[in-house]
């Protein structure tokens, strides 16, 4: 059986060669990402040109993600770093202002000093450094150091449990998003997603500037898990960004949470990734950590429909090596069997009833496959999500970019192939072009789904067909 579960894989300089990016994607990514925190436009742009040069040369249809940066909050810069040790203060004040101790910087949000107050923990570079706030004044916020550590320049900061009054997108991000729609992006990710709002938010935008891209919504902090049915529900796909989550919730209930929300991801039809430190030590080492196997394993179990490589890939030293694990770990793990929350999902309209009939047929008939016909992907993400067991799930569209938007989804091979106005037509071509792939063989029983209307193919309807 083929792989289900997706890759993605962050482009940096260890990647960023396109001889490289096509030795990826041979080993199996799914999803190249650009992380607009650090990406300049120019190399973005180079990025999805040598992206869609090696996608068509290897006959893939590789999707690609523009993760914006979101509202942040970060350090300023320091000409050295500070080498903090416990009891020392350290100040973080408004831009333009002067410092008043010897140890302080300044941060890129002003609203701080109103959002936070003494008493508040104050994370640094995603729990390198704690801090507890002991003093906020109208420019400055006055901190003691609880662990030693290096406070360098442009750090991220996390206050766990306080409501930030940042806005959804940021100049920068609105820049940033003009970009991604100018290149066609298959998916854009908001991150530090906070309400279904903010989701609307980003979908106007990108809507304005005549984008279609798939949205995903990065759940980073505690407000969007007390919101995540909301944002689940106005989202395209929810992001498990387990680095900043872990810095907002104790760690024991991190892994809790993860399968927390990949079920209700499950329930509510809703794809999901799992991101964030799956092989962090191969970012060195050439082979993963046992915990890490373990980790990749789990989410793997869950059925997530997606995994994502971060500084693995984009820096680190043995990027071809993370991606062959993941395909390894998440392969193994498969012919395991999974969780089965695809056995919650909530049908809750005629397209999920049609979807969950298709399943279920497909699985109760011996060596069958399953064949999705749709002109937007919508009813493939719906098989995908009841979780088939069928050795072959096919989706199958005239648009290339439907095939890309596909590419998250677990699961799901999406083939781009035109359709007659002929049901008698249509079916024929799907099957020709499955047995010359030798992906079906002759007697092959096939459950065909559909979704789009022709003169003879009724939208939402299911076909037993034998190759």
């Amino acid at each position: 059986m083929p792989r289900k579960t997706k890759i993605i894989c962050t482009l940096g300089p260890a990647t960023e060669a396109e001889e490289k990016i096509g030795e990826l994607i041979e080993a199996g990514v799914n999803v190249f990402r650009l992380n607009m925190s650090h990406a300049k436009h120019e190399w973005a742009k180079q990025m999805v040109g040598q992206v869609r040069t090696q996608a068509e040369r290897h006959k893939r249809h590789i999707g690609i993600l523009f993760d914006l940066t979101g509202p942040s909050i970060r350090t300023g810069e320091l000409e050295e770093p500070y080498e903090l040790t416990q009891g020392d203060e350290v100040e973080f004040r408004k831009c333009g202002t002067e410092p008043n101790t010897e140890l302080s910087t300044t941060v890129n949000y002003e609203g701080l000093m109103e959002d936070v107050e003494v008493g508040n923990t104050l994370v640094v570079d995603n729990g390198a450094l704690l801090m507890d706030i002991e003093k906020v004044e109208g420019d400055r916020v006055l901190c003691r150091v609880k662990t030693p550590g290096t406070l360098g320049s442009r750090r991220h900061i996390n206050l766990p449990g306080v409501r930030l009054n940042l806005p959804a997108l940021t100049d920068k991000d609105r820049e940033d998003l003009e970009l991604a729609v100018e290149c066609k992006a298959d998916y854009i990710a908001g991150s530090f997603v906070r309400d279904a709002a903010h989701v609307r938010e980003l979908r106007d935008a990108m809507e304005g500037l005549g984008g279609d891209a798939h949205l995903i919504a990065k759940l980073e902090d505690q407000e969007a898990i007390r919101n995540m049915d909301a944002i689940i529900r106005e989202a395209d796909i929810i992001m498990i960004a387990r680095g900043d989550l872990g810095t907002e919730v104790e760690f024991e209930e991190l892994p809790l949470l993860q399968r927390r929300l990949v079920k209700r991801c499950h329930e509510l039809s809703k794809r999901v990734i799992v991101a964030t430190q799956l092989l962090e030590s191969m970012i060195t080492n050439p082979t993963p950590t046992r915990a890490e196997v373990t980790d990749v394993m789990n989410a793997s179990y869950e059925e997530a429909d997606a995994l994502m490589l971060s500084g693995e890939t984009s820096v680190g030293r043995y990027p071809l090596r993370c991606v062959e694990a993941l395909v390894r770990i998440s392969t193994r793990m498969e012919r395991s069997g999974g969780h089965g929350y695809g056995d919650h999902v909530l049908l809750q309209d005629e397209r999920q009833k049609v979807a969950s009939a298709a399943v279920e047929l497909a699985d109760s008939l011996a060596n069958s496959r399953l064949v999705v016909l749709t002109r937007r992907g919508v009813l493939a993400n719906q098989v995908a999500m009841l979780r088939p067991k069928t050795p072959g799930f096919y989706a199958f569209t005239p648009r290339e970019e439907v095939c890309r938007q596909l590419s998250i989804t677990r699961g799901v091979q999406a083939i781009r192939l035109g359709f007659s106005s002929n049901v008698e037509e249509t079916v024929k071509k799907v099957t020709d072009h499955l047995l010359a792939e030798g992906l079906v063989n002759t007697g092959t029983p096939m459950v065909i789904v559909s979704d789009i209307f022709s003169d003879h193919f009724a939208a939402n309807s299911i076909l037993l067909h034998h190759a």
